[in-house]
């Protein structure tokens, strides 16, 4: 990574949560509660709609250089749409071939649900992976093929090995006020919530009370 990146608090959007607001709506909202980075995730969008809202949530965030805007999957409207990065899953596109298509500047991070999956991730070349996605951390509706929960104990395991490893680690799946501090005593470098912001009636205020709750809890917060 090149600039700063602050994965403490990680909206990771749904477009069928947000409405009837729209997203860059609810990132808004968000950001100014308190989020700390974006990524931008609609899998039933084809790459037109999804470059369109892409560059829409940028817009939103043109004031705001410090919360780096991440495109899930879809490398093509990450370098479209000049995003901060790219996250992928294990499905997805190969990390290190990602790497080669975006260059050294942007951030790509890479889901990991258990030992082997954050083993291959090390395996890389040093710089071709900047971040990885512990997920799940318990089971969520918002992704129902992320596979079995890790629970805390396997987050704290992954979190250390990612650290021991240079990468930066933020954990994902069933995060809420009530638990985002037990998740972020792992070890993790950030959290990563959908619905808990998306859903929320008021997302500033959702952000703000998980910011609350991880306060002195996460490095660096």
């Amino acid at each position: 990574m090149t600039r700063a990146f602050d994965p403490r608090l990680y909206l990771v959007t749904d477009t069928a949560l947000c409405a009837p607001r729209s997203v860059p709506e609810v990132v808004a909202a968000a950001v100014a509660g308190g989020v700390t980075a974006v990524q931008v995730r609609d899998k039933t969008a084809g790459r037109r709609d999804l470059l369109a809202l892409t560059r829409a949530v940028q817009a939103v965030l043109v004031d705001r250089p410090d919360v780096r805007l991440v495109v899930n999957d879809a490398v093509d409207v990450a370098l479209l749409a000049g995003a901060d990065g790219v996250h992928v899953g294990q499905d997805d596109l190969p990390a290190d071939e990602v790497r080669a298509l975006l260059g050294p500047g942007p951030l790509i991070g890479v889901s990991v649900g258990g030992a082997d999956d954050l083993a291959a991730v090390l395996a890389l070349p040093a710089g071709t992976v900047d971040l990885v996605g512990l997920s799940p951390v318990w089971a969520t509706p918002t992704k129902p093929d992320a596979g079995t929960g890790l629970g805390l104990a396997g987050v704290r395991r992954l979190a250390a090995g990612a650290r021991a490893g240079g990468l930066v680690s933020v954990a994902i799946g069933g995060i809420s006020a009530g638990n985002a501090a037990e998740v972020a005593a792992t070890g993790v470098d950030g959290v990563c919530v959908v619905s808990e912001i998306c859903s929320a009636a008021d997302p500033a205020a959702a952000a703000r009370r998980l910011r609350s709750a991880l306060a002195g809890e996460l490095v660096g917060s």
